[in-house]
């Protein structure tokens, strides 16, 4: 890929960090510790996987606490830059930082105050016309495609609503144990232990009780030092949570090295539940998979038989590093690299080593798909790929939509580096959001949240229940570093290359291969061509051999099952389906594939029908490509699904009426399609 970056990793009293920027494959990670002097001292360091790292090239030193020297030059590493170096902290540095801080903080929220005019100058043509249609006598929510849906739904909170103010008002009462039973055998055997009208706050747990399981929550600690939430969803019926001592962060630890399933519960004797690991997107927490009650995709996987485990990045909603301050700017000097070689890792690692799992099912969406793509990647971390059995990829974002030409988008890209930490500093990216995320009502937080990303990212909430929409942005923004968003949008990476993985050239280029090879084969000379004369094979080779050498992903990617919203102007997904299925990726295995037209870019999480559309195939999906599936709970409506074969497709099993909910009416144009082998 060209040039790679070698990062500092704290370790022990650190008092600078050091990164180094290498020429040639960088195949690991590399700790540079300052000493006194302020030398840096290269050794190398054994990532997660236990193997060493080799690194050739010359290292990038440290600036001695000048921020001057700490800016990056305004041509870098098309893909992933250098990050700026901090060094220990200063008088000078100091002042520095707040004079960063001050402009930032003005500069930013004059950003944010624009694109929330413009936000609400868009929304007056809608309010117009929806006013225009109430005058004619009709209602403008009926066109919804899942108006009639909706309205159902709606009647139901109500309905538990007014049960669960009875149910507490006989809590004391001998009706209690009955009323526990009623609403196990209305739930599936799920009891809500919370219940009434939504207070709209951002507690995962919470929203779990309200149909019947719970979360417990773990810290994980990166091995830069970051500490991240993970969220364990449990049925309580069955699982009992642990002490907070064994949730409390190990340290950065190996995988395990386990390599079958760890065997039925000694009480009950019921086989273990298969772990999946669900990451979430772009200012979003992994609370975006658990706001639409049974129909939350990680309440749906859970109550099918899943263990159901939500991992978040770096800094989330508290940002904890076990060395670094909020205000050191080296807390904040890292983008979706290590989100993807670091983040992804420690994650995966507490996940099996708390559940003794060998491999666990992966689901992302949007940027967690992202850093999932760019850790699998033969130069990043391939050998992560190693304990997945399967990536379940929701709106896949390697390739950017039509919406990066945007204005606002545009001016981002069009600044300097320098210039864009004037704008949005050197620490978290416009944090005034978190901090009105904690002053403002649920109510109207959740509607100025809509209204705004909305503007942004150039989605509607149409085929969403409008009666949980407040609910579903309790759970973002989150914080990110300026850095991070630097990458998304700035001058020198995704927005210009419009890939995460290929320059604009090179995909360019292969682009203009592809349609070479369509016109030889569609032309009469290759339709003539004698078939045993050999040409066609040779040329056939030589083309094969050539695309390998551009593969991003080697023999030890896994499997790789693709759900994309047709209608998403965020991210193409069509071109990474493209990708795949021309044959520029040899190693990569594509179990499913499906493109729901109607979809944008939330729908694949946030729909209405998104059981229908997307959690049922999932939920095989994952049981298909299970390895060793007679040491593990068979889930729900899995009966029937036939085990993947390595080089087939995922055959479709027979679902028990009433799983899942929303109707099909309305759902849309479906476009699914499974390739058979590879891709």
């Amino acid at each position: 890929m060209g040039k790679g970056v070698v990062e500092g990793e704290l370790e022990g009293e650190v008092e600078g960090e050091v990164e180094g920027e290498v020429e040639g494959e960088v195949e690991g990670e590399v700790e540079e510790v300052s000493d006194e002097n302020g030398e840096g001292v290269g050794g190398s360091a054994s990532p997660a996987n236990g193997s060493p790292s080799q690194v050739k090239g010359s290292v990038q030193r440290s600036g001695e606490g000048s921020l001057t020297k700490a800016m990056p030059p305004s041509r870098t590493n098309s893909l992933f830059p250098p990050l700026p170096l901090y060094g220990p902290p200063s008088l000078l540095r100091n002042a520095q930082c707040a004079v960063f801080r001050c402009t930032s903080a003005v500069l930013s929220l004059v950003f944010l105050g624009v694109i929330v005019l413009g936000s609400a100058f868009t929304s007056i043509p809608l309010m117009f016309n929806h006013i225009w249609i109430r005058l004619k006598l009709q209602n403008p929510n009926k066109r919804r495609p899942f108006y009639e849906e909706e309205q159902r739904r709606s009647i139901l909170r109500k309905e538990g609503e007014q049960e669960w103010r009875k149910k507490k008002a006989r809590r004391q009462s001998n009706t209690v144990r009955d009323d526990n039973e009623a609403d196990a055998g209305q739930n599936n055997g799920f009891t809500p232990t919370e219940g009434g009208p939504d207070p709209l706050i951002c507690d995962v747990a919470y929203y779990a009780r309200r149909v019947g399981l719970d979360m417990e929550e773990f810290k994980v600690q990166t091995e830069d030092g970051f500490l991240i939430d993970l969220w364990h969803i449990y049925d309580p019926s069955e699982y009992t949570p642990l002490p907070p001592a064994s949730r409390s962060p190990l340290g950065p630890s190996a995988f395990p090295t386990s390599s079958s399933p760890p065997g039925p519960d000694p009480e009950t004797k019921k086989k273990p539940k298969y772990p999946i690991l669900m990451i979430h997107g772009l200012l979003q927490s992994a609370g975006a998979y658990c706001t639409n009650d049974d129909a939350s995709l990680a309440f749906y996987l859970c109550k099918s038989g899943y263990d159901v485990w939500l991992g978040n990045n770096r800094c989330g909603f508290s940002p904890q590093h076990t060395l670094l301050s909020y205000s050191d700017p080296r807390m904040w000097a890292w983008n979706i690299r290590q989100m993807g070689v670091l983040d992804l890792p420690a994650l995966i690692a507490r996940v099996l080593s708390a559940t003794g799992a060998p491999k666990l099912g992966l689901v992302a969406h949007s940027q967690g798909t992202t850093q999932t793509l760019v850790a699998l990647a033969k130069e990043q971390r391939p050998d992560l790929g190693e304990r997945i059995s399967v990536f379940c990829a929701l709106a896949p974002a390697a390739y950017a939509g039509p919406l990066i030409k945007k204005m606002y988008f545009k001016f981002m890209r069009l600044i300097s580096p320098g210039a864009f930490r004037v704008f949005f500093g050197i620490h978290a990216f416009i944090p005034f959001m978190m901090t009105m995320h904690s002053l403002l009502p649920g109510k109207l937080y959740g509607a100025l949240g809509y209204r705004v990303f909305s503007f942004l990212f150039g989605w509607s909430d149409d085929r969403w229940d409008r009666g949980l929409r407040d609910r579903m942005f309790q759970f973002s923004p989150v914080y990110v570093s300026a850095e991070l968003m630097r990458w998304w949008l700035g001058r020198d990476c995704f927005a210009k290359q419009k890939c995460i993985l290929q320059t604009r050239e090179e995909w360019r280029e292969e682009d203009t291969q592809y349609k070479v090879e369509e016109e030889k084969r569609s032309s009469p000379a290759a339709t003539a061509a004698d078939p045993e004369s050999g040409v066609e094979d040779v040329e056939r080779s030589e083309s094969h051999a050539h695309k390998a050498s551009t593969a991003w992903y080697d023999h030890r990617a896994p499997p790789f099952a693709l759900w994309v919203a047709g209608s998403d102007l965020l991210v193409d997904g069509r071109r990474l389906l493209h990708r795949f299925a021309s044959g520029r990726e040899p190693h990569v295995r594509v179990v499913h594939q499906k493109i729901i037209e109607e979809y944008e870019h939330l729908d694949v999480i946030w729909a209405v029908d998104v059981v229908e559309q997307v959690g049922r195939e999932v939920k095989e999906v994952l049981w298909a490509t299970c390895e060793g599936r007679e040491g593990w709970r068979v889930p729900v409506g899995c009966e029937e699904v036939d085990v993947w074969d390595g080089e087939g497709v995922v055959g479709r099993g027979k679902e028990k009426g009433g799983e899942g909910s929303g109707s099909p009416e309305g759902s849309g144009r479906v476009k699914s399609t499974k390739l058979d082998g590879r891709g």
